[in-house]
């Protein structure tokens, strides 16, 4: 695949295309830049909500992001939501009652695109004290669709908390995870980040197999599965979770390394 060449590029943001201190280098943005003047755009995909997406706004300036593990598609200049594929209050309810009947000391928390809401025992990371966030009870939350439901558990192995959700989850939606917390990332059913790129590819004319693909955690997999087995490449960074090493086409260095920015000057852009 030496003379291979990408016609779209793909990437998950945290532990991808971001380094750790959530800063892309001079280094990544050139080489992004470079791609995009010879006509091969750049599509973010992540489990961020929209409202963690203004800061990338202000460096990438436009371009499509799927949000939300696939739930939300954003389009970056005009700040605009394309479309949204909510979880049914329905499945909220039985999901969220099962769950809590199984471990009455999980906490919930759910996304409606721009807004999040969460009981007063769950502990937000990064939200606290912003616009759009708040307190609510668990029947206030899963009394409408919600873009992501998030169930989170304080002292529970991730692994062990995650297989749990799947298990009482089964087929009524998509369960993911993207952190080293017992948190679990739950979707509607089929809805993953492979399941927006596939739209955002279509809307291009662009297939699977000319699509790379960069990630490092576990909610990346779906989306590398359809770009592997439609003959793309999918790109584990050097430091990825080890179901994303074995999904892998490639591999390319951490994101403090740009392995991504590292990757792509390997493949010829003509």
């Amino acid at each position: 695949m030496s003379d291979w060449r990408p016609r779209l590029i793909a990437s998950d943001m945290d532990g991808t295309l971001l380094r750790s201190d959530e800063t892309i280098s001079e280094q990544t943005r050139a080489e992004l830049g470079r791609w995009r003047d010879a006509g091969v755009p750049l599509v973010l995909a992540t489990g961020r909500p929209p409202r963690w997406m203004l800061g990338i706004r202000e460096v990438l300036g436009s371009g499509t992001a799927i949000c939300c593990n696939g739930a939300v598609l954003l389009d970056l200049e005009p700040f605009t939501v394309l479309d949204e594929h909510g979880i049914s209050p329905e499945v909220l309810q039985e999901v969220t009652a099962e769950l809590r009947r199984r471990e009455p000391t999980v906490w919930f928390a759910v996304e409606y695109g721009d807004q999040f809401r969460h009981e007063p025992v769950y502990r937000p990371r990064w939200d606290v004290d912003v616009p759009g966030v708040a307190v609510a009870t668990l029947e206030e939350m899963v009394a409408q669709p919600a873009a992501k439901l998030l169930a989170r558990h304080e002292s529970m192995p991730r692994d062990v908390f995650v297989t749990l959700v799947e298990e009482v989850v089964a087929d009524r939606a998509t369960v993911t995870n993207s952190s080293s917390d017992a948190l679990a990332e739950i979707s509607a059913l089929g809805v993953t980040k492979a399941s927006g790129l596939a739209r955002v590819a279509a809307d291009l004319g662009v297939e699977p197999g000319e699509v790379v693909y960069f990630g490092d955690m576990p909610n990346d997999v779906a989306a590398f599965d359809w770009v592997r087995e439609g003959g793309g490449r999918a790109v584990a960074m050097a430091h990825a979770h080890p179901e994303v090493l074995a999904a892998a086409t490639d591999g390319t260095g951490t994101n403090d390394a740009d392995g991504v920015a590292a990757f792509l000057a390997g493949l010829p852009r003509d």
